[in-house]
């Protein structure tokens, strides 16, 4: 997917997500191009000539005022041109047969009366606008929670509809188009309108039409049980009009029960018995609806379903019938990591990976996907699995989250295996982490709280100058970081664990400049530094800085001053001033009392 040059990789999902938008954006740019300047491209130097190699004629080749030309443009999904060109025929009295308005109707309800783009062409995936093309699973993909995402709204009075008036006759087609393009749209009430117009001029509906109508169940209705009656009212009308239910069918009957509450526990599971009985086989959006009815309560999971669920997805190797397909092995992660079952999130995880199944993951649910399976292994694995697992994802198979750096600090901290947080550190500055506040706390905090041997507190003191580096960074796109107490603080203590004075001091200079106080712990170190490095003129810095301060440590600190150093006898004349400032202005304040 990525280029060669390592220069141009990208580093953090971000900008792999930027890096596919740009070359979509490429194509799409290549497409509008070929379209809006076709006379540059229709040159065929190719000897012998193969047709279907040759570019796709995108110029309509029909001129004049015809039906012929009509069907053209169409077929070329020039939505405007083609109604202009409708138009026109009805003007001149030019009749036009029911076919070609049909194809016309199609090509309006499936845009939803507006042009055309290549972005559109691609994202609805459409076979031919002219034939069943208003049978694509309308409305489009729904969202994790049961959202509704539609493209344009449907308008009031638009084309499609002044069209379907002016028709001097309609057959079944015309409805079942107006009302899937209205589905499509979000227009459910006019769908359902239409429904019963399509009913009162005795008409059938065809199976693609049922399915919208039983998409749009929920929104036609307020509560769960009116809902899942509406859908079984449309269920009963193909039974009378002896339309067989497909696949999609099924899968719009759960979508439908994934916005019923408690009836859609206890129905869902008939569907899947019904099913079965017509040998119709499940696709990955039928168990994808099935594991958001049963696992979208955190509180109320069966142990069963999701086992089953994985038990038949084993054997098999899927392709995509339904657009929620892809939302399967996102959903189905999300379920083992609120169960927190290791055990099931393998499974999927070899599931996914058998023949193509891993396609149904694009960018976006690559990474979420696993983003979850990551968490999930920081909180049940080993840590050496879990150290396995990172070297082989990161960052050639997903790009770490904040919240999965976060786990797997707190891994390495559960399993005392805190000397790999600096390669962590490493990946951090790669993924573009090293400004966020909560991480470079949390690493400060792990690497600052205990001591450790001194090649270990030398590389978390390299990692400290890097933290010290990231706050005093000013450039024009990012502004410093804020030092808090805790992360200076932090950065002190690493810098005096590895005997660097100077550093550590400068550190302990900043929390005056941002009005906050160092913790004992941060002067206990330093002292301990400066008593390491034999630098006598540090801690009487240290022990008036305290003072200073007012801290209840002051006095602990001049006496280990006192005890720990060779002093000279000016050294000794300095401490011993900063005992007497403090007599005389305790001494101040008890003649003030007086």
């Amino acid at each position: 997917m990525f280029q060669d040059d390592p220069f141009l990789m990208p580093r953090n999902a971000a900008n792999a997500r930027l890096f596919s938008l740009s070359k979509e954006s490429g194509r799409n740019a290549a497409k509008y191009i070929i379209k809006q300047f076709p006379q540059y491209f229709d040159k065929t130097f190719a000897e012998p000539n193969v047709p279907c190699l040759m570019p796709e004629i995108l110029t309509p080749q029909i001129e004049g005022l015809s039906e012929e030309a009509l069907k053209e443009r169409i077929h070329l999904r020039r939505v405007k041109e083609s109604v202009d060109l409708f138009d026109q025929l009805v003007q001149a009295g030019t009749p036009v047969s029911l076919e070609t308005t049909n194809s016309l109707l199609d090509l309006l309800c499936f845009y939803g009366d507006r042009e055309s783009t290549p972005e559109k062409e691609e994202k609805e995936d459409l076979e031919e606008p002219g034939v069943n093309a208003s049978e694509q699973k309308a409305p489009k993909k729904q969202s994790q929670r049961g959202s509704q995402s539609f493209g344009p709204r449907w308008r009031e009075n638009n084309n499609a509809e002044r069209i379907f008036k002016i028709m001097p006759e309609r057959n079944a087609h015309s409805y079942c188009t107006m009302i899937r393009g209205m589905v499509k749209h979000g227009a459910f009430a006019k769908a359902y309108d239409m429904y019963i117009d399509l009913l009162n001029e005795r008409h059938k509906a065809d199976v693609h039409t049922f399915n919208a109508l039983i998409t749009a169940a929920p929104y036609l209705k307020e509560r769960f049980l009116e809902r899942w009656e509406l859908a079984k009212v449309f269920l009963n009308h193909m039974t009378q009009q002896e339309v067989q239910p497909n696949l999609l069918t099924f899968n719009a009957l759960l979508k439908t029960l994934r916005r019923c509450g408690g009836v859609g526990k206890s129905m869902s599971l008939l569907v899947i018995k019904e099913m079965e009985a017509l040998d119709i086989e499940p696709s990955l959006a039928t168990y994808d609806h099935l594991l958001f009815i049963f696992y979208k309560d955190v509180d109320s999971y069966p142990s069963g379903i999701i086992s089953e669920v994985l038990d038949d997805v084993e054997k098999r190797s899927f392709t995509p019938q339904d657009p929620d397909d892809a939302n399967f092995f996102a959903t189905a992660m999300q379920a083992c990591c609120d169960l927190k079952d290791i055990k099931l999130a393998c499974r999927l995880n070899k599931a996914m990976e058998k023949g193509d199944n891993w396609k149904f993951l694009d960018v976006d649910r690559s990474n979420a996907y696993w983003s979850k399976f990551f968490s999930l292994l920081c909180m049940m694995e080993q840590i050496d699995v879990v150290l396995k697992w990172y070297k082989e994802m990161s960052p050639s198979v997903f790009y770490p989250t904040p919240k999965n750096i976060l786990d797997l600090l707190q891994a390495l901290d559960a399993a005392n295996h805190l000397e790999v947080i600096p390669s962590v550190w490493e990946d951090m500055k790669q993924l573009g982490f090293n400004r966020r506040h909560d991480l470079l706390e949390e690493l400060l905090s792990l690497m600052s709280r205990e001591q450790h041997p001194q090649e270990i507190q030398l590389a978390f003191a390299k990692c400290a100058e890097d933290i010290k580096a990231a706050h005093e960074q000013t450039g024009r796109e990012q502004p410093p970081l804020e030092w808090t107490g805790q992360a200076l603080g932090g950065v002190a203590v690493l810098f005096s664990r590895a005997g660097r004075t100077q550093d550590a001091w400068n550190m302990i200079e900043r929390f005056q400049q941002i009005n906050r106080i160092p913790t004992d712990q941060v002067m206990n170190e330093f002292l301990n530094c400066a008593k390491q490095t034999n630098c006598p003129d540090e801690a009487i810095k240290l022990v008036k800085l305290a003072a200073s301060l007012g801290l209840p440590s002051s006095q602990r600190l001049k006496s280990r001053t006192e005890k720990e150093f060779e002093l000279s006898e000016k050294q000794k004349k300095t401490l011993e001033s900063i005992k007497s400032d403090s007599d005389s202005s305790d001494s101040d304040s008890d003649s003030d009392r007086d």
